[in-house]
């Protein structure tokens, strides 16, 4: 399936997107706010995985391609595999290599997740959820209109207790909620 929007496209996976995705997993910049970066392996072992998402769920994290590049990133949908009380759900999710920052893509792409979610899965709602210092991806959440209720900020069960990034923020959207702003 392809999302096409009007700078990007959502695709599936390549097997010459193996590369760039270890590249851009790799990146301090990147992936500051995960608890590591990753090597060649694991971030094989990530694609393998987002793969397998999409045959069990027929939703997932899709490739971005944009005019100047066969592969800036992904963003897409999944359900987390760990238990909050937020959970079972479905996350929206982006990850860009950094030369592709600040150029409205993460935007744009999630806004052809989110319809599809909304609009051919049927899902009543979605979230997202980072680290309460990435400010750049609650930036991106806070323009789909996604909303954040304090009260609904958890500690991320898979990071040890006084990790640095353990502090999460949710936000979420409702379908019956739902009206997407216009492009930012």
């Amino acid at each position: 399936m392809i999302l096409q929007g009007a700078r990007v496209r959502l695709r599936p996976w390549r097997d010459e997107d193996r590369a760039a995705f270890a590249a851009m997993n790799a990146d301090q910049r990147v992936m500051e706010f995960f608890p590591k970066r990753l090597d060649r392996a694991e971030s094989d072992a990530l694609l393998d995985g987002i793969e397998a998402h999409f045959s069990r769920h027929g939703f997932g994290l899709w490739a971005i391609e944009a005019l100047e590049s066969p592969f800036i990133g992904f963003t897409g949908l999944a359900v987390p595999r760990f238990t909050a009380a937020f959970t079972p759900c479905v996350e929206i999710g982006w990850r860009l290599a950094a030369e592709h920052w600040g150029k409205g893509y993460a935007t744009e792409a999630a806004r052809l997740a989110l319809a599809y979610g909304f609009e051919t899965a049927a899902l009543a709602e979605i979230v997202s959820f980072t680290s309460v210092a990435n400010l750049r991806s609650r930036a991106v959440m806070e323009r789909l209109g996604m909303q954040r209720d304090p009260a609904d900020d958890f500690d991320h069960p898979s990071l040890p207790d006084g990790h640095p990034l353990q502090r999460h923020v949710l936000y979420r959207l409702r379908s019956l909620d739902r009206e997407l702003p216009a492009r930012s």
